[in-house]
This record gives structure tokens, sequence and C-alpha cells, in this order.
């Protein structure tokens, strides 16, 4: 079996997740949560930048800005949400800003009233020339 892209990395984010979640139940707006969750990644060891602007390129050259909620040891983007359901575009949304940045893997993480919900989304460039 092939290892998971940062897989120490996501493993400690997971259990935050799932910590806040066990203590709020997706019952809190997601300020709330998203700062909770800062604390609890940080109580694990883990590097947290809030909101640090990212620039989206296009065939090489600038072409935006993306600022993800979370950058976790300056490998892992984190986009968080409290809706009840992920719409299709939310994926499809983070997975473009993955694209167009020099990150590979991102967490879009949904704390809904009906559960926790983690989209793991990975980009490699090497691997899509598209």
């Amino acid at each position: 079996m092939a290892d998971l892209l940062y897989e120490e990395i996501t493993y400690q984010i997971r259990g935050a997740c799932f910590w806040v979640y066990k203590e709020f139940r997706g019952s809190f707006k997601e300020s709330i949560v998203d700062n909770a969750l800062t604390k609890e990644l940080i109580s694990r060891g883990l590097t947290v930048e809030d909101q640090k602007r990212i620039d989206i390129f296009y065939k090489g050259k600038k072409v935006g800005v993306y600022v993800p909620d979370k950058i976790i040891n300056e490998k892992v983007l984190l986009e968080i949400k409290c809706k009840p359901v992920l719409a299709k575009g939310d994926i499809d949304q983070f997975w473009k800003y993955l694209k167009g940045s020099n990150y590979k893997l991102g967490l879009l993480i949904n704390f809904s009233p009906e559960g926790l919900k983690i989209e793991r989304v990975v980009y490699d460039k090497v691997r899509n020339k598209n």
C-alpha cells in the first residue's frame, strides 16, 4: 500500500477536527469552530498560519491571490465550513485553488450538524498535467 501524502500531519489534523466536533457537535458558527480548531492544532504541536495570502498561478504567472482558512506546517491547506451539506461547488472551488497554488494537499472540513465531513483533496502537478 502506498503512503499517504503528509500522513502524520493529516492524522493530527483529523484528530483535532474530531476532538473539536465532539465538543461542539456542529452547533456553533464557523468563526468559533475555526478558533477552537486552531487551539487544538497548536496543542498537537502543529504550526498554524491563519488567513495567509497565497499566490495563484496560471502558466507560471501570478494571476490572483487565495486566502485559505489555515495552512498547517507550510504543507496542508485547510478550508473550514459549518454548513448542513457541502455543495459540489465548494469542493470544485477548493480543488481549483489547490491546483493554482504550489500546495499539493488540502482538507475541506465541514463541521455540520449532521456530522463531521473531511474531504481530502490532492493535486500533484507532476501527475496532473492538465
